[in-house]
């Protein structure tokens, strides 16, 4: 089978999301593609995929259409790992492989970034857009076409950046227009929106899943059964995820995508965070059993957050489908984890909701109850954010904190009124009661 997919990123989650895609797809019969994977920096995860031939086990568990699923899939999709650092002459000859036709990475959020200390003579070039320029030129060299990227980072224009660094690196080295007009014209850097929760490798139960399976897999990989790819382009001719049976996007506008998953799944996380917190529940899964904060988590959602949203069956599905990835038994997601940085959080996640109402001059009470236990919780409590916006919401009175647009990046005193009854409540009624109240 030839190697069709280039893929940057030896971690658990391309192995527990785009590879396991193209398993199935080779197993189906409608792709005939393997992937070689390229370590961006350093890693000894190319011995471990080497040693076992690129084989391993992924695990699928989690609630699925309101059934518990545990899944197990051998997956057979990667034919080899380079490690460009030990080997960058088999690294570079990947440019001349003709059966090449995609790229995939997901080098974390810090991975597309412009360095420019890097050479094209580097061997390799630190960076990894550096590295891919290498690549690409060396490429253009053969006189070959360009590929599709499928950047997976989770960065806001995925693509686009990406391919800003790549044009960065060929000013900076300077490569000839040609080349230039090569990544403009034969190469497509795609936006991309990924969402899975990959659990990785389960220390805890490995050796009785080994016992099962006949064999030690140190490549072992657990995710959650729900996925979803959202991609600005079309090349389901090619890369037929759709036809496969996967929850894949192929789309014009990655954006109404995001801030369906931003005001959904981190919104109604950042809703449910403080109040959970305030009521002593310390995971998500928790959360969802206590039939208070679920009640809750269905105001804010259902009440609030889906109706400023478009009336589609993407987003009614996505909704649903984020109560049962929250509820999921397998995964204990601590509220103490997911509390980090909150203050931007509720800026960028649930704020948008918010002034949306507030536009209409609707305070929406869920919300902003939410806000006063963020407020509560700051005030009483040691937390992981920005020192300085730490300290002044503990140290300033709730209207120096609603006012104050460095904070929030908006002036919340409209919504003065709730947070202080939303307070008083819980001061003088407890927090349960104060739930009770902020959903009548």
């Amino acid at each position: 089978m030839k190697e069709a997919i280039l893929q940057f990123g030896t971690g658990n989650f391309l192995r527990g999301f785009a590879d396991f895609f193209v398993d199935a797809m080779n197993k189906q019969g409608i792709f005939d593609g393997k992937i070689v994977v390229v370590s961006p920096t350093n890693s000894r995860v190319v011995e471990k995929i080497n040693s076992q031939g690129g084989k391993y086990n992924l695990i699928l568990r989690g609630i699925e259409n309101g059934s518990e699923l545990c899944e197990r899939t051998e997956i057979n999709s990667i034919s080899r790992a380079i490690n460009p650092y030990a080997d960058f002459d088999e690294y570079i000859k990947l440019a001349s492989s003709s059966d090449l036709r995609f790229i995939i990475s997901n080098t974390t959020e810090a991975g597309i970034c412009f360095d420019d200390t890097c050479k094209l003579t580097d061997r390799p070039a630190s960076s990894f857009p550096a590295k891919l320029t290498q690549l690409l030129h060396k490429r253009y060299e053969q006189n070959l076409g360009g590929f599709v990227i499928l950047a997976c980072e989770l960065i806001e224009n995925n693509g686009s950046e990406l391919k800003n660094c790549v044009l960065k690196y060929a000013s900076l080295w300077n490569l000839d227009n040609g080349f230039v007009d090569w990544i403009n014209n034969e190469n497509t850097f795609c936006n991309t929106l990924v969402d899975r929760i990959v659990t990785g490798y389960p220390t805890d139960e490995a050796n009785r899943i080994f016992d099962e399976i006949g064999y030690c897999d140190s490549l072992l990989d657990t995710a959650e059964p729900y996925h979803l790819w959202v991609i600005e382009g079309n090349f389901e001719d090619e890369l037929p995820l759709k036809r496969a049976g996967f929850n894949v996007i192929w789309t014009d506008d990655v954006a109404p995508y995001k801030k369906m998953k931003v005001r959904i799944l981190n919104g109604s996380h950042t809703s449910l965070v403080f109040p959970s917190l305030l009521c002593g529940v310390e995971a998500v899964g928790d959360s969802l059993k206590d039939e208070l904060l679920c009640s809750f988590l269905h105001k804010c959602l259902f009440g609030y957050i889906m109706p400023m949203l478009d009336d589609t069956d993407e987003i009614k599905a996505f909704s649903n489908a984020v109560l049962e990835r929250f509820a999921n038994p397998y995964i204990r997601h601590l509220w103490k984890s997911i509390s980090l940085n909150s203050v931007s959080k509720f800026t960028a996640r649930v704020l948008p909701t918010v002034n949306d109402y507030i536009a209409d001059e609707i305070v929406p009470k869920p919300l902003a109850f939410s806000l006063a236990c963020l407020i509560e919780y700051y005030k009483n409590n040691t937390v992981q954010d920005d020192e300085a916006a730490v300290e002044f919401i503990k140290n300033n009175s709730i209207e120096a904190i609603l006012s104050n647009a460095q904070l929030w990046g908006d002036d919340l005193s409209k919504m003065l009124g709730v947070v202080k009854d939303s307070l008083e409540r819980i001061h003088t009624d407890g927090i349960r009661e104060a739930i009770k109240w902020s959903m009548s």
